[in-house]
């Protein structure tokens, strides 16, 4: 662990508002957004039927890895703490402005506005149960893969804590959706298996953005491989 002084501590406080601001923003988009459905047949290979909240919420896990490579377990655990909170407040936002009656003049009437983010209190504590649960495995297998491979290997930590982490979130999103009837049944299978396939593509892809957020990291704090900076 390497504790910094004057401006390199600044730097690493504002760097760390910045990706807590991200992680936070795409953890409540994605609970918002969530009831859209869209198609997507990359070079016509395969039919994704998955969710537009999908979308953002891979960002989390790759921001929960940078940190927890660059800033450690705890301040990790703070970003997943902090996301809770904030889809909590959100939640308690949406419930006011459902319940406020409408004007004559609005143009989102109460039964639209209603239809929109109605599904929006099962959804979020669907989603934060699931979440909670699937964040925090994510940082347990990557701190776990770190302690083992001393620091190297950050593609296997990387793959390897969010494909399984990505995998329990979906399937228990979707098993909470299915059981309060915001999604039929018959959805499940097809849902949860497209669902994964995607995350497990963007886990993929997402490896090289960790590599280069990990590098410039280490050049900007002189950081050597494996070793943490401490920001209190």
């Amino acid at each position: 662990m390497k504790t910094l002084l004057g401006a390199d501590l600044r730097t690493a406080h504002r760097i760390y508002l910045v990706l807590a601001a991200l992680f936070i923003c795409s953890l409540v988009v994605s609970n918002l957004i969530f009831q859209k459905f869209f198609y997507w047949n990359p070079l016509g290979l395969f039919n994704f039927e998955i969710s537009v909240g999908l979308l953002p919420y891979p960002i989390t896990f790759l921001i929960t890895d940078l940190v927890s490579e660059i800033y450690g377990k705890r301040k990790a655990n703070d970003l997943v703490l902090a996301g809770i909170f904030a889809s909590v407040f959100s939640l308690g936002i949406i419930y006011v402005a459902d319940a406020a009656p409408a004007t004559d003049f609005s143009a989102i009437k109460d039964d639209v506005f209603n239809r929109v983010f109605g599904a929006t209190t099962i959804a979020v504590i669907a989603s934060m149960l699931a979440y909670l649960f699937a964040q925090f495995v994510d940082i347990q297998i990557y701190h776990f893969w770190k302690r083992l491979t001393k620091g190297k290997m950050l593609w296997l930590r990387n793959n390897a804590s969010t494909i399984f982490s990505q995998f329990v979130d979906t399937m228990s999103v979707l098993l909470l959706l299915c059981y309060y009837d915001v999604i039929p049944w018959e959805r499940f299978w097809p849902l949860l298996g497209a669902g994964f396939l995607f995350k497990l593509l963007v886990a993929l892809i997402d490896t090289p953005l960790l590599y280069l957020g990990v590098y410039v990291f280490r050049r900007l704090f002189k950081l050597d491989i494996g070793e943490e900076i401490k920001i209190d």
